[in-house]
């Protein structure tokens, strides 16, 4: 149920219960409850057929997608989940998530106040990590301290670089102007081994630059003029070259990750951006009537529970279907189709928890043949690409899809 009421859940669940009473039960414990039950199902492992298998993604151990996503919330939360205020909302969740793209799995969440931004929580992000893995993130979470972390452990990160950030030339040691070198260029596509820099953090890597279309280089301008009136700031005539340009930083060696493929695996970033329309759009996580913490909480992490459940699903069957046949299980659809069945499984899993998994098991067969991705000749998806590594698919991703 997409928008249960109390009266709605208490009928439901067939009880001897008042609303009101039910409503008391959205407590403290109640939270605390849910989240082991979160926890619990975190540390649940039913993929036995390894993880994906593409040519791109064999070097790293694991691939983890980090992002955030935020909505507003009763104006009677603002105490607890504070938003901007002003013209913005006065109330308003964050949820900080993270994605394992080989195996599938939802592997992080954290519910925070929107004030918070993505850098102040970008230190966590080394904690999570291990040899050979390699995060995604956006630019929200840029950070010098992170980076070197990460490289010390041994991890690796792709990110978008932060324009404003100094870089030195690895070899010279000399301060570069991004803007002035970029300038002169005559080709598409530049690599340089750089050294960023803040006066107390100093971060060798790799500096990738591709060259976008003028349509895409005019979006960027008139996006950064509009937010610079809205603040009431200047723009330097360098930060409106580098619209010109999508600028990446990694530290993952030319030879686990050439630079003409830096786009393509960048791409499954988009992936936990999918994650976040399927738990708004389905499971609406972002819509709450309620003014009470405790119960707004407990819906967040009972929804949280449920996404997890079906992305092991999906991943058992999505890694089976690629690594044997090269065929892809659609989340949107699988998603749908098990709302669909949702009211069927609770009501089955209240009698015994024996026959919701044979019903269950019945319907995995129907459901793997209503959402299997379709044969697209004329355009890839985001696993063929890694898998075939072919730059002419890179070259039309970039001019056709970059913002």
């Amino acid at each position: 149920m997409k928008h249960p009421s109390l009266a709605g859940m208490v009928d439901a669940i067939h009880t001897r219960m008042s609303r009101q009473a039910l409503h008391y039960r959205f407590t403290r414990q109640a939270v605390d409850y849910l989240y082991t039950c979160l926890k619990f199902v975190f540390k649940q492992k039913i993929c036995k057929s390894g993880p994906i298998q593409t040519k791109l993604l064999r070097p790293f151990n694991r691939v983890l997608i980090f992002d955030s996503s935020s909505w507003d919330v009763h104006p009677q939360l603002r105490d607890v989940l504070p938003g901007s205020g002003g013209k913005a909302s006065s109330a308003n969740c964050k949820l900080q998530a993270g994605y394992e793209y080989k195996k599938g799995e939802l592997c992080f969440f954290q519910i925070t106040a929107g004030t918070k931004p993505d850098n102040k929580y970008t230190d966590q992000l080394p904690t999570l990590l291990h040899k050979n893995d390699l995060a995604l993130t956006d630019q929200g979470y840029f950070k010098l301290k992170t980076f070197r972390i990460i490289d010390r452990k041994g991890a690796f990160y792709l990110t978008r670089f932060l324009v404003n950030t100094n870089v030195r030339d690895a070899e010279t040691m000399i301060q570069i102007e991004l803007a002035n070198i970029l300038k002169k260029l005559r080709q598409d596509a530049y690599q340089m081994h750089v050294i960023m820099e803040n006066g107390k953090e100093e971060v060798h890597c790799r500096l990738i630059c591709f060259r976008v279309s003028e349509q895409v280089a005019a979006k960027r301008r008139r996006r950064l003029k509009k937010e610079a009136r809205k603040k009431g700031r200047n723009i330097s005539q360098r930060y409106l070259s580098l619209c010109d340009w999508t600028l990446m930083v990694t530290n993952v060696p030319e030879k686990l990750l050439p630079s003409e493929m830096v786009y393509a695996l960048y791409r499954l970033r988009w992936q936990i951006e999918l994650i976040f329309k399927q738990l708004k759009s389905i499971l609406c996580i972002h819509q709450s009537v309620t003014s009470k913490e405790n119960r707004l909480r407990c819906e967040i992490i009972g929804k949280l529970i449920i996404a997890i459940l079906i992305h092991r699903i999906h991943a058992v069957i999505n890694i089976t279907l690629w690594n044997k046949y090269c065929r892809e299980l659609s989340m949107d659809k699988l998603y749908k189709r098990m709302q669909e069945r949702a009211f069927m499984i609770m009501q089955l899993l209240l009698q015994s928890k024996k026959k919701a998994t044979i019903y269950i098991s019945k319907e995995i067969d129907r459901l793997i043949k209503n959402c299997l991705k379709s044969i697209q000749n004329s355009r890839n998806t985001t696993l063929e690409m890694l898998e075939t590594g072919s730059n002419q698919q890179v070259e039309d991703f970039v001019m056709s899809c970059l913002t």
